[in-house]
């Protein structure tokens, strides 16, 4: 008798779709279909996370992309504005009311015909859910407990303490963890045997003939410069990282400057002649800006993996992060490949320490990518994900 196959569920999906979560989902789904593996990805038609949730961007219906099938279905309707409400009491970390948490459940992207779906098909695949926060993961997993995993990408925030995530999570078969502090977390949360925890961690691609000489000329950067990778908003810390670098170039001055990859908006006050906002890059130019960064600064708190790390580390070079992050100074601790800081003078003493040291911080990287190398192969990473899906005890 075969073995059901695999859906990955997930809110949005494409190649052009950027974030921690979106790249480990399309990952974990072009690696399992290139092994021969029967798997799916389960999505909406909407197009990604900046985009209007309740609108269709995409067509309904099953594609392949990269050898890998897609099924897509229509967004609920929703309101934005009753969720933009509540979203921003729990960003503010106000409490809500049980009614505001059912307006919020209802009001995040969703999609009736994906919940319709998994309930009729709940025996031919075994679920897994990423990101556990949006309308996909909770709606999808109620519709299927028994044969549904959630790879939560889970942090200490608002949302997962809230009494929906509380209810849902411990009727569920399992779960793919990305960290120890993940894992931890989730036992602290929710209080999940032991035996349904499965801490895989996530694969990591290497950069191929990543040419930083060729990222200088292009952005014409004779001196030395730090990357940032991720959006652009308060959850991932970035105006702690614009405040901390503008004190500093005032305070030291110098021709340090930071370059910042990723979507979303940046104040007009943090516009600077020494901050290159490059906004959404092509994979290659990512590359090419970490192999020639002086590190990689990554301000989160709300890390559950932290796939730009591996990434610096693969390209040779350090990273920087917040103190504050269990799961990147674990990473920087286990792998020994980086710096933390939990103010502004250690931020600018560990900059001015890696500007100073060019021998130990490329040391630094190279431990890193062992790190990664010995951690986060695709095999390593597929073969604990099949064992925790199929049933075996974990690991």
């Amino acid at each position: 008798m075969s073995r059901p196959a695999i859906a990955l569920v997930t809110p949005w999906y494409g190649a052009d779709i950027t974030g921690g979560a979106e790249t480990v989902c399309r990952g974990l789904a072009e690696h399992l279909a290139h092994a021969g593996h029967a798997v799916e990805v389960l999505t909406t038609c909407a197009w990604r996370f900046q985009s209007d949730w309740g609108k269709n961007h995409h067509r309904p219906g099953l594609e392949t992309l990269n050898g890998v099938p897609v099924r897509r279905f229509r967004v609920r309707p929703r309101d934005g504005q009753a969720f933009h409400q509540v979203n921003l009491r729990l960003m503010r970390g106000l409490g809500i009311s049980t009614a505001d948490e059912q307006q919020f459940m209802q009001h995040i992207i969703g999609s009736d015909e994906l919940v319709a779906y998994i309930g009729e098909h709940r025996d031919a695949y075994r679920f897994v859910f990423l990101p556990y926060m949006f309308g996909t993961s909770y709606w999808g997993a109620r519709a299927a407990p028994e044969n549904s995993l959630m790879m939560p990408c889970l942090h200490d925030e608002a949302y997962a303490h809230m009494a929906a995530f509380r209810a849902l999570m411990p009727s569920l078969r399992g779960f793919l963890l990305l960290s120890q502090p993940e894992r931890d977390l989730m036992q602290s949360l929710y209080g999940i045997p032991a035996e349904r925890l499965h801490l895989i961690g996530a694969g990591v691609d290497a950069a191929a003939g990543a040419n930083p000489a060729r990222f200088r000329e292009k952005h014409r950067l004779a001196g030395p410069y730090i990357v940032y990778v991720g959006r652009r908003d308060e959850t991932k810390n970035t105006p702690l990282l614009l405040d901390h670098f503008r004190r500093m170039k005032l305070e030291q001055g110098g021709d340090l400057k930071l370059v910042l990859i990723g979507p979303g908006g940046m104040p007009a006050a943090a516009a600077r002649p020494d901050v290159i906002d490059l906004g959404v890059t092509d994979e290659q130019t990512k590359h090419d800006a970490l192999a020639g960064a002086l590190c990689l600064v990554n301000p989160s708190l709300n890390e559950s993996f932290s796939l730009v790390l591996m990434e610096a580390w693969l390209a040779g070079r350090p990273v920087l992060v917040h103190a504050g992050c269990a799961v990147t100074v674990g990473h920087c601790r286990a792998g020994h490949g980086g710096l933390f800081f939990a103010n502004y003078a250690e931020f600018s003493g560990a900059l001015r320490w890696l500007s100073e040291h060019p021998t130990e911080a490329a040391a630094m990287g190279a431990q890193g990518a062992r790190y990664v190398r010995a951690n986060f192969t695709w095999e390593r990473v597929l073969a604990k994900m099949l064992r925790a899906v199929y049933g075996e005890a974990a690991g």
